[in-house]
């Protein structure tokens, strides 16, 4: 690889790593399971590195990586036409221009909540997580926990209600800013 195409390589890589969890979640709004998103997602990234070099240097990646999942996304969803649980074009182009547009706030959200879960202990941050896994089972993280399961929903309840109160105070601090 030349000099240059290596570094067109990270110049990607540095953009895409970037913006790979908001294009996740975005893709994730707009198609029926994660593990649909997952591979709408790999195909994005496929794509998006054969169209790099269209990308206009400077530009905005996020806001160009926004359309072409939105591509892709329309072009899965046609692939999926007879699916029954596939929502029309129609509604997707509707929660693709909310999303793009709650982008920024969610964004945020995301790095107040990240900002939020390091202050919590490491031990509190991994049964918080477990409790989310999408496999994970409640009794069996209760009891890795040593607590009963109503004592666990209680203490992920205070958990939960801890983190908003930060979120919103971080969000609000960003707002004075």
């Amino acid at each position: 690889m030349s000099p240059a195409e290596n570094e067109r390589h990270h110049r990607f890589l540095r953009s895409f790593t970037a913006q790979e969890p908001a294009i996740r979640a975005y893709v994730r709004r707009l198609v029926p399971s994660r593990a649909d998103a997952d591979d709408v997602t790999q195909e994005i990234a496929v794509v998006l590195w054969e169209k790099f070099s269209q990308f206009r240097e400077g530009a905005d990646f996020r806001a160009w990586a926004f359309g072409v999942a939105r591509m892709e996304v329309l072009g899965w969803l046609r692939d999926k036409g007879r699916d029954r649980l596939v929502l029309s074009e129609d509604v997707v182009e509707l929660i693709a221009e909310e999303s793009s547009r709650d982008e920024p706030h969610l964004h945020r959200q995301r790095a107040a909540l990240e900002a939020c879960m390091a202050k919590v202990t490491p031990d509190q941050r991994d049964l918080i997580m477990k409790a989310y896994q999408p496999e994970s089972s409640i009794q069996e993280v209760a009891g890795a926990s040593g607590r009963t399961v109503a004592g666990f929903y209680q203490w992920l309840h205070r958990m939960r209600r801890l983190l908003l109160d930060c979120v919103k105070r971080e969000l609000g601090r960003e707002g004075s800013s």
